[in-house]
Parts: structure tokens; C-alpha cells; sequence
């Protein structure tokens, strides 16, 4: 509270997702007294689930119920760039927010058919130029300030407020020569940090922070790639991740120089190429071909660029290794190749790919001599430089683990920089010298289950887990009008041994000591559901326990005929 009693403006930032965490980034500022703030979202991500944690589920995103509670005061979402962890939740959730969208023209294209999949209105969304465009959205006015990454027209956020220039920046690398897409341009970037009174705050991506070496180019790939594919004789297939467009272009052009002709294997590859080329972005690819006319081409002519590279069950490489797809198939003599780096987490969907084109004797080819990769995101000494350009008066980590966050912190405060650590939701106070943690709020997860968006605390996802790992017993027993058994108990039993160690049928053990039960249960128990459903299944675990060793998840169903 100020002197005369009113409540002061502060300048917030709340990270939903991103922070202590590669992926589902999700990023709230605020301006306005303490409580009324009005907000903007920087991105709307999402992370990808996998078979110990979240079993079934389809995709991961950030739960926005702090924010879509204040949606009135939302002003606007802004999207950084078109990876799947920046923008592919938007389709998901924007109902809960509704706020105009503002992106450039390729991650616009890209916005627009997430929100029409979801069947949301594309229309909302706004594209803008780069810097100098501006858009005003409450108290903040944002800019997009090109930056190089591993997909076109990247952008960091400018976010001009009252109590100073917020700098957001993104996904970025330090690259002169990105073969598609902006350079890096440090006198752009040198002039932002000089206008006004400097930066007040930069949210710095973390990602790489541990990487020792400055990063490299992208287009230091093309050698190296044009000769690998021209030294084979075989098919040669290829993945890398279906948004680098830059990387896309790198292989068809090797190819094509190797006088391959080249198909591209993938929806969500071919998407993004046709994106890149409808907004401009992507000129000259060479000419692809269909897969029908791909498998009349001779091996020795041809090369496949396919999605897959972090080992996706339904993408094009698992699809090939199980065997022919499109009428396609891998073969002793041919080639593949990752032209990409193993997502932590992905390891062992990419080994078993690989291990499958092993057994078919094809030659595998990976990036860990560093010559057919590089990573879209800045290394630990391009960070440094990046400080040193900016000169920010604080800085906050993002887009990373926390470990990553942590490093950051130190590198920054050993040169002077007020920094603080904010994983998914710490809410900070960037308007005074140095940020103050002011505040914690639930940051959890939504799931996309099929086609229905579930809490991560709602509980289906954890029984969901209880059962794989436990099996699963359905018992039932059935009471006439007087509450007496009515016949046998009987019990269906999933994901379990059908005999224990004493050698008996498990459900034939479990019926009989149900039956038991049953003979010597008093009425009072017979006739209160709850009694029996308690009885019922601390049975049937005490059965399971003797014979199998373990204590499956059970459902009890106790019908009671009554006569009219």
C-alpha cells in the first residue's frame, strides 16, 4: 500500500509451464495494482506424455485456472514461435481464455490450423509484423524481435510496460546463417537494449546452459550431410523433427545433389513445409515426389525425409521399422539416418527403432560425432554473450529443468545480475531492483484423454497406473429379496496370472473363499452395501496377496433382486 492508502502498480511474471521443465511453456505477465493486474500470455504449450507417468494420455498442457478465472482481464495471448511446446495448446484451451492471438505469418498458419482441429475460430488470431510493428494490448506494448531457432520466424518479445522493458526471449540460438529463417542481428538486439532506460528484466532460455562449446550453425550441416548421402548406395531415409524446416530443406537439397529424388513421409512434415512455403518463408525446396511414385524409384535414387525422430510409435521411421508403409519398405543395404538429438525422456522409443533397422541390416546413423545436428537453442558461452549485450538489470530463467534454472541464476549473479529462480508457478514482482517472490499459486497439468480434457489430480490417470501395474479383479454377488446369496460369487480377472504359486485357478481361489464368506456372513452385513463391498475386497487382496504377491485393483458389483 502506497502513503494515501492505494495499492500501488507492480509488474508480475507467473510461469504456468516452462520453468523447471523442457516443454508445455506457458508464460503470464501482469501490470496494475497488486490484484488487478491486466495480463498477457506468452505461449501455450504443451509436453508430450509417456508410459510410466501418463499412461494412455494423448498430450500434456498447463492448467490456466488461475488464469482463465481472471480472463477478463487478459488481453492478449502472443505466440513466440510455432513449436509444438509453444503453441499446441492453444486449439485446447483457448475457450477458457479468449483472447485475441497475435503471432507472425508462419507461426499464424501454424496457430490457425491447431485452433480449426479443435474447433475453435482461427479468426481470432491477429498476425503481425516484426519489430518495428507494434501492438498495444492494455498497458504493455509488444514487438516481435526476430531471432534464429530451429523453426521459421522465431521471435523473442519486446514487452514495453510502465516500470520498464520486459525482454521474453524466447527459444533462440546465435546463428549468422540459419539457411531459412532471420540471423540472429546482435546490432538489432544492441539497439533494443539501449532505447529508454534499457532492460529491465530478460526471461532468458536455459536449455543449453551446460553446453561448454559456443553453438553452430546451421548451415555448417550441409557438407557434411551432402556427402554422407552421396557416399551410400542403398535407400537412404532420414528424420528430423518435422518443424525444422531449415533442416528439411539441408537433406532434399543433398539428396537432390546425390541425384536422389525425395519424398517427404509425415502429415505433420508435410504440413509444416506447406506452411513454410504459403507464408514465404521457405523458397526453393526441391521437388518431391509422392510415395506411390517414390516406390517405383530405383534404392539407389531415392531418398526419404520422415517424421520419427524421437521414436513416436505412429510416425513414418517406427512405422518403416515394423515393416512396409505406403507401400515403402527398409532393406539390408540401405541407410538411416538421425539428423536430430534424443529428446531426455525419448531414449528408449529412438533405441527401439533403431535396434528394429539393426535387425533388418540397415546402417544407422547418428549425431553423436556432432556432424549431421545442431541444436536450435543457445549454448552456455552464447548465453554469456547475450548478458553481456543486453545488460539487464535482472534476470529470470526459463525453459529449462531446474537444474538448468539454477545454473543460470549463479552465471548471472556472479556477474552482477539480480536473478532469481520461478519454476511453474512462483509469481514474481519484477518492479522494484531485483525480483521478489510474492506469491505461489497451483501449477499443475491438463490431460488430453482421447477427447476429453482431465485434471492431472482428477484421479482417472492414477488408477489408470494402479491397474497396470496391479491387474484388476471384478467380483460379484448376487442377494434375493431376503438378502441371501443367490448362487455362487463369481470373478473375472484382468492382467493377472490365472494360477497362484499353490497351483489353483487365482479366480477359482478367490470364488471360494468369497463363498465362504458369503455362508458365514451375518445379516447385518449381508444387508449393507458398504459392509460388503469392504469384505468383498479385502478378500479377494488377501487371496491375491497368498497366491500371486500382490494387491490388485478390485471392483465389486452386489445386486439385490427385489420382488414388486
Amino acid at each position: 500500500m502506497t502513503k494515501a492508502g492505494k495499492t500501488r502498480d507492480r509488474l508480475i511474471y507467473l510461469p504456468l509451464g516452462g520453468a523447471g521443465e523442457i516443454g508445455m511453456n506457458a508464460y503470464v505477465y501482469g501490470y496494475g495494482p497488486e490484484g488487478e493486474e491486466r495480463l498477457i500470455l506468452v505461449d501455450i504449450g504443451v509436453t508430450f506424455p509417456d508410459m510410466d507417468t501418463s499412461p494412455g494420455v494423448d498430450l500434456i498442457m498447463p492448467d490456466v485456472s488461475w488464469l482463465a478465472k481472471r480472463a477478463d482481464r487478459l488481453e492478449a495471448i502472443v505466440i513466440t514461435h510455432a513449436h509444438e511446446d509453444h503453441v499446441g495448446a492453444l486449439g485446447h484451451l483457448w475457450s477458457r481464455l479468449k483472447a485475441p492471438v497475435y503471432a507472425r505469418p508462419f507461426t499464424a498458419a501454424i496457430a490457425a490450423t491447431k485452433m480449426e482441429e479443435a474447433g475453435q475460430p482461427a479468426e481470432v488470431i491477429r498476425v503481425v509484423g516484426p519489430r518495428p510493428a507494434v501492438v498495444e494490448a492494455g498497458p504493455f506494448k509488444l514487438q516481435f524481435l526476430p531471432v534464429s531457432h530451429s523453426i521459421p520466424e522465431s521471435a523473442a518479445l519486446i514487452i514495453d510496460t510502465p516500470a520498464g522493458r520486459v525482454l521474453h526471449t524466447g527459444d533462440f540460438k546465435l546463428d549468422g546463417s540459419p539457411v531459412v529463417g532471420e540471423r540472429f542481428d546482435a546490432s538489432e538486439w544492441h539497439r533494443v537494449a539501449r532505447e529508454g532506460n534499457g532492460i529491465k528484466a530478460m526471461i532468458c532460455d536455459s536449455t543449453n546452459v551446460f553446453s561448454p562449446q559456443p553453438g553452430r550453425s546451421e548451415a555448417t550441416l550441409a557438407a557434411p550431410l551432402a556427402a554422407l548421402i552421396a557416399s551410400k548406395e542403398g535407400m537412404v531415409v532420414a528424420t528430423t523433427f518435422a518443424s525444422n524446416v531449415a533442416r528439411l530443406k539441408t537433406l532434399a537439397e543433398a539428396g537432390q545433389a546425390a541425384g536422389r529424388s525425395i519424398c517427404l513421409l509425415g502429415r505433420a512434415m508435410r504440413k509444416m513445409v506447406t506452411a513454410a512455403v504459403e507464408t514465404g518463408v521457405l523458397t526453393d525446396f526441391p521437388k518431391v515426389i509422392s510415395p506411390e511414385d517414390a516406390a517405383d524409384v530405383s534404392r539407389g535414387n531415392l531418398m526419404l525425409i520422415v517424421t520419427g525422430s524421437q521414436g513416436e510409435r505412429r510416425a513414418a521411421s517406427a512405422q518403416l521399422s515394423r515393416g512396409k508403409y505406403l507401400g515403402l519398405e527398409m532393406k539390408e543395404g540401405d541407410t538411416f539416418l538421425f539428423s536430430s538429438k534424443t529428446i531426455p525422456g525419448n531414449e528408449r522409443g529412438v533405441i527401439r527403432v533403431m535396434n528394429a533397422y539393426s535387425e533388418m541390416g540397415v546402417e544407422i546413423v547418428d549425431d553423436r560425432d556432432g556432424l549431421y545436428h545442431v541444436s536450435g537453442h543457445a549454448n552456455r558461452p552464447d548465453l554469456e554473450a547475450v548478458h553481456e549485450l543486453m545488460k539487464p538489470a535482472m534476470l529470470i530463467p526459463m525453459h529449462g529443468e531446474h537444474r538448468h534454472l539454477r545454473e543460470h541464476v549463479r552465471i548471472a549473479t556472479e556477474k552482477g545480475i539480480a536473478a532469481e529462480i520461478a519454476t511453474n508457478g512462483t509469481m514474481l514482482d519484477l518492479s522494484g531492483d531485483a525480483p521478489e517472490v510474492v506469491e505461489y499459486i497451483e501449477a499443475g497439468r491438463t490431460y488430453l484423454d482421447g477427447t476429453v480434457l482431465i485434471g492431472a489430480l482428477d484421479g482417472v490417470v492414477r488408477e489408470r497406473i494402479r491397474m497396470a501395474l496391479n491387474g484388476h479383479v471384478l467380483a460379484t454377488v448376487i442377494l434375493d429379496e431376503e438378502e441371501a446369496p443367490l448362487g455362487d460369487a463369481w470373478v473375472e480377472i484382468m492382467g493377472l496370472p490365472e494360477k497362484g504359486r499353490s497351483g489353483k485357478d487365482l479366480a477359482e481361489a478367490m470364488e471360494a473363499e468369497l463363498g465362504e464368506f458369503l455362508e458365514n456372513a451375518s445379516d447385518r452385513v449381508l444387508g449393507d452395501d458398504d459392509k460388503m463391498d469392504d469384505s468383498i475386497r479385502r478378500i479377494v487382496r488377501q487371496v491375491a496377496v497368498e497366491e500371486i504377491g500382490k494387491k490388485p485393483e478390485v471392483t465389486v458389483v452386489v445386486s439385490r433382486l427385489f420382488v414388486e
